[in-house]
């Protein structure tokens, strides 16, 4: 075994080494080649792919693969070694294979979907379906040059069995820096089907916490790219993250991949740009403060909730039924007179507003009707018997039009918005009271805001639908490809909008429902969603197995989604095993004689000196509150280095030893979790208490360690068996 992988070891050594000799000559010979600076179009395309190939080649060199599938074809001869990698890259001499095969391409799908086994394998490539036999298959890694392991996870000219999983846990338990990285090295057959899915399609992923999801997400915009390079383009590809800290976490992703210019924000950056408006800035802290800040008190969430009720179709019939209203009464009573003796017929304009110009969108179709007034007054200005005349016949006419055109429908989203809910006047012809599907909770609340200016996030959806149904497309772009990460967090509403802006129900929907923590605005099954679209436009998923926490922590978890919320979306752990999850209460920490202090704050103090001799790049401690994590941060700032409070005002994620409340940890992930106040006081027995307990726990890789007064909500005090009470004994006692 052991002279085995020293030949294997070898044998990936001299390849490497070979394949750096070729990459350095080519990348030399392109930089050594005038860099062409003319006007010449067809050259300056030339430019353009020599800069990229330099810029690839000079990524390329530093890990140049990460692995390597040994296939024959059934039509061909002998078997070839295929490297592949992040980018593809061509030798210098014609050859029947490729120096590196990108990750994308349809041969490499083999190395992710073959799993051992000695039956034919086959991929689809654009000639049709290919089949032969895997002889090999390797994962190889490579950092600056340097060959660091060789690992075979199937070998059909072994006795061994296939050991897929060997490379994954190695990989699994590197520890975590302050961004989220690639997997093309790691991709799991399950992950690779949906990355390489049909493009227009509304793919819809349920996956569990630390399935990779938003990872897959962003491979797929990769593949999406390559697979479809004549149809789409990165800059009318969009990703929808929860805040601007998960858009800078996520950042490298695509640039490691090869990938730029895909537009990332949040939808209500994108909905108030595209609107023009501005969102009050506390409008998001004020939302967390009602349904967050007050521990065990969670307002009660129906469908009249503001948030639900906003974001439901049941709103969006309301507005299409109220735009009509407006469209058919549109056209002013009376003919139009631009002086004295001029007339031009209602039935005239009405012809043209109801019939010519029928297939624009309501304000076109006022645009396209007055410009057709203003030619039919120029005309008639020409039949003037003299220039005084004339030049009286133009004012009053400049002032009739003006005037006419103010009796029209005033076709802005927010004012008809408020004429919607009665918060402003509204025309003659609609009822006096609102419409009945309003709720009149959510009628009270919304008209007293908008008299006030206030516009909420749950406001944007019906403007966004107000403003397309008004204006089309006009001004905006349709998008090739939209990615919504955390979509449990969406309405329909949302989805059904955005629908509007993609070409051909293009999405990846990705979330989990069990970390549906803001309930009171996102949907609580994924049908809500599903049925917006026809089943030929849509497809659903869902990822169970969890990558980035231990057996230890998974378990743990799962009992209290079972206990806490009688979920069945229960993760299936990768067998990576770690320390048990430590469970302490706050009377087992002393006051430390240096610091003083109480004895919660001398629990966290200790459990973060006992993390920090460990190799751990990120740690976290979750507290149930804001205001919480602010005291606690206070209080610790001055004892640790590299310490930030994240409270939902900053931008970037900086690593290190991190503080913030539950709520604002989804999506991210730490080497060590240090979750305080985990008792009963700070987490009741409702479903909603237990999935902020859930998402707080799925955030460690390595290490748990849940802190608390005594009282434990029921979830928790069933998993007695699943902990270990009171501090680690030091190493070396």
């Amino acid at each position: 075994m052991e002279d085995n992988f020293q030949s294997a070891y070898q044998e990936e050594e001299d390849r490497l080494n070979h394949a750096l000799i070729e990459i350095d000559s080519t990348l030399e010979r392109l930089r050594s080649t005038p860099v062409y600076t003319g006007h010449e179009y067809t050259e300056q395309v030339l430019e353009d792919s020599r800069e990229q190939k330099r810029k690839d080649l000079a990524k390329l060199r530093q890990e140049p693969y990460f692995g390597r599938l040994d296939f024959q074809g059934n039509d061909e001869e002998e078997r070839k070694a295929l490297y592949i990698g992040k980018i593809g890259v061509d030798r210098e001499q014609v050859s029947d294979r490729p120096l590196v095969i990108d990750w994308r391409a349809p041969v490499a799908s083999l190395f992710y979907s073959f799993t051992g086994g000695t039956e034919a394998a086959s991929y689809e490539a654009p000639e049709g379906l290919i089949e032969g036999l895997v002889y090999l298959k390797r994962n190889v890694v490579i950092r600056k040059q340097i060959l660091e392991r060789v690992a075979d996870t199937y070998n059909r000219d072994s006795d061994a069995p296939a050991v897929s999983d060997e490379f994954l846990v190695y990989r699994l338990g590197e520890n975590k820096d302050n961004r989220l990285r690639d997997i093309v090295s790691t991709i799991q057959e399950e992950q690779d089907k949906i990355i390489r899915a049909a493009k227009n399609t509304a793919l819809i992923i349920q996956g569990v916490a630390g399935s990779g999801k938003t990872t897959v997400a962003l491979h797929r915009l990769a593949f999406l790219l390559y697979q479809y390079k004549d149809q789409v383009s990165a800059e009318k590809m969009i990703i929808f993250a929860p805040n601007r800290m998960f858009l800078d976490y996520i950042s490298d992703v695509l640039p490691e991949l090869g990938v730029g210019n895909i537009a990332q924000s949040t939808f209500p950056d994108w909905a108030a740009g595209v609107l023009g408006v501005t969102l009050p800035e506390q409008d998001a802290s004020e939302t967390m403060n009602r349904w967050f800040e007050t521990a065990g008190a969670m307002p009660v969430i129906t469908e009249e909730t503001p948030g639900r009720f906003k974001g439901s179709t049941v709103l969006m019939s309301v507005i299409e039924s109220s735009i009509k209203l407006l469209e058919t009464s549109a056209v002013p009573e009376g003919d139009f007179s631009p002086w004295d003796g001029a007339v031009l017929r209602r039935s005239m304009i009405l012809r043209w507003h109801n019939e010519e110009y029928a297939p624009y969108p309501p304000a076109k179709r006022k645009e396209r009707v007055m410009a057709r007034i203003h030619r039919w007054i120029e005309m008639e200005l020409k039949k003037s018997p003299s220039a005084a005349a004339l030049k009286d016949r133009k004012k009053k006419g400049a002032a009739r039009e003006k005037a006419y055109s103010a009796k029209w429908p005033k076709y802005e989203p927010l004012a008809i918005y408020k004429q919607i809910f009665r918060a402003a006047k509204t025309p003659e012809d609609w009822p006096a009271e609102a419409p009945e599907e309003i709720p009149q909770a959510v009628l009270k609340e919304t008209v007293k805001e908008l008299k006030k200016g206030i516009l909420r996030e749950e406001d944007l959806p019906p403007l966004l639908y107000i403003h397309y149904l008004l204006n089309g497309n006009e001004g905006t772009e349709r998008f090739d490809h939209i990615v919504i990460d955390e979509a449990q967090d969406f309405s329909p509403f949302q989805i059904a909008v955005l629908d509007l802006y993609v070409k051909g129900h293009s999405f990846t929907i990705l979330g989990d429902l069990s970390q549906g923590i803001h309930a009171y605005k996102g949907v609580h099954e994924w049908n809500e969603m599903q049925s917006l679209f026809a089943g030929e436009y849509t497809a659903y998923h869902a990822l169970t197995r969890s990558y980035r926490s231990t057996m230890e922590i998974i378990e743990f978890a799962n009992g209290i989604l079972s206990a806490g919320v009688g979920s069945a979306l229960l993760a299936v752990p990768v067998f990576r095993s770690g320390n048990p999850v430590r469970l302490i209460s706050y009377e087992d920490a002393q006051p430390e004689p240096a610091t003083g202090g109480s004895q919660r704050l001398s629990a966290v103090r200790s459990a973060l000196s006992s993390l920090s001799g460990r190799e751990y790049r990120t740690v976290a401690v979750l507290t149930r509150s804001l205001r919480e994590a602010a005291e606690l941060y206070a209080e610790l700032a001055g004892q640790f280095e590299d310490i930030h409070l994240i409270d939902g005002s900053i931008t970037e994620y900086r690593g290190g030893l991190s503080v913030l409340p539950v709520y604002l940890s989804k999506g991210l992930e730490f080497d060590a979790v240090i979750l305080a106040d985990a008792d009963s006081a700070h987490y009741g027995g409702a479903a909603w208490d237990a999935k902020l307990m859930y998402v707080g726990c799925t955030r460690a890789l390595h290490e748990l360690w849940l802190l608390h007064d005594g009282g434990l909500p029921h979830y928790v005090q069933l998993l007695g068996d699943e902990t270990v009470s009171g501090w680690p004994v030091p190493e070396g006692n």
